[in-house]
């Protein structure tokens, strides 16, 4: 049989954390169960966090946003609509049942070079806080808490509590690239946040390599274009420098040709897309 915890605080959870480190993780268990029903994987023991209620805080003020790991994609979708990159991402996981139980704090441990919420934090250069029982929270660039497919920086004994980054000033979006509309990994995903302050542009992109990647090529070419002019071969040659910039391998869903492919269609449509909605709102 297998043991569970129930901490009701977030103390009682690191606590829990400390003294069963081999117990698995789970809040919504959306990804956990798919594991267990093809009887992939067989927990000894649980560690629910659901009931844990500071996770599942979100908060924003002028300069920093943090959304906590029990917060869910239902709720991304509807209350964060402002931080339009993950507010679109999160619409496109699942289904509306699995987005009402998937939270973002398992995306972020599942570790999935496809999560789609893990494509909006790169975009946004977010740090994923962790914290152990006794200890201050340590804050993770997004860049070294991923290190593989389903391979993090994440200690045994801590829990991520949240992903946070600085607001940025500009228009961003979200898509992705699958047989169907719904209920789909991605084969391809990306996402572009603009930098308006900073004449910047973070482009992301997802199921095309070990983990999340930046498109630091592309990002450097949209930097030095006029956003207020439609450049539509400039946009076409930062698509070819994406894809030219992944690491994709063959498996059931896409051939690594393919999401070569699809990165170059997508990175230019989700740029074009981007500036449009920029020069919309200025004009």
């Amino acid at each position: 049989m297998t043991e569970a915890w129930t901490p009701r605080t977030l103390d009682e959870a690191l606590a829990m954390r400390a003294a069963h480190p081999e117990a698995t993780v789970v809040a919504g268990g959306t990804d956990l169960m798919v594991g267990v029903n093809f009887g992939r994987t067989q927990p000894t023991a649980l560690l629910d966090l659901s009931h844990v209620a500071s996770l599942a805080a979100w908060d924003r003020d002028d300069e920093l946003v943090s959304v906590g790991a029990g917060v869910t994609f239902a709720r991304i979708s509807a209350e964060l609509e402002d931080q339009t990159a993950l507010a679109e991402a999160a619409a496109t996981v699942g289904s509306p049942q699995i987005r009402n139980r998937a939270t973002l704090g398992g995306n972020i441990v599942t570790a999935s070079p496809a999560g789609d919420g893990i494509a909006a934090l790169a975009a946004y250069d977010a740090s994923i806080v962790v914290a152990r029982r006794g200890e201050d929270p340590r804050r993770i660039p997004w860049d070294e808490f991923f290190t593989g497919p389903g391979k993090t920086a994440l200690a045994d004994d801590e829990l991520v509590l949240a992903a946070e980054w600085e607001l940025v000033e500009g228009p961003g979006t979200f898509a992705k690239l699958g047989p169907r509309g719904a209920m789909v990994i991605a084969v391809a995903s990306v996402c572009v946040q603009l930098d308006e302050h900073n004449h910047d542009v973070r482009i992301a992109l997802g199921s095309v390599g070990p983990t999340v990647l930046r498109a630091t090529r592309a990002e450097q070419l949209v930097t030095q274009l006029d956003w207020d002019t439609n450049d539509e071969q400039a946009l076409q040659h930062a698509g070819a420098l994406a894809a030219a910039d992944v690491h994709p391998i063959d498996d059931l869903r896409g051939s690594a040709a393919y999401r070569r492919r699809a990165v170059e269609v997508l990175v230019r449509r989700a740029l074009g897309w981007t500036l449009a909605d920029r020069r919309r709102v200025a004009a």
